[in-house]
């Protein structure tokens, strides 16, 4: 489970897509910029292999329930 998600916008002009990304999982405290299209770009250590899909899905359904809400 992720805890203590937070985000901001990447832009000083908030109507220009795409956010940072910073929260813990499994201990561990990971960043992350999320772009207009979805995508995720770990910033340092990226979640192990087995992890990632659960973490990335996780993300997107935090982003559609605060941001695109």
């Amino acid at each position: 489970m992720i805890q203590h998600f937070n985000f901001k916008p990447l832009y000083e002009n908030t109507q220009l897509p795409g956010w940072a990304l910073t929260f813990f999982y499994k201990q561990q405290r990971y960043s992350a910029e999320y772009k207009k299209d979805g995508g995720i770009t770990f910033i340092g250590e990226a979640p192990s292999p087995n992890d990632l899909a659960t973490v990335e899905k996780m993300i997107h359904e935090l982003m559609l329930f605060h941001v695109y809400d």
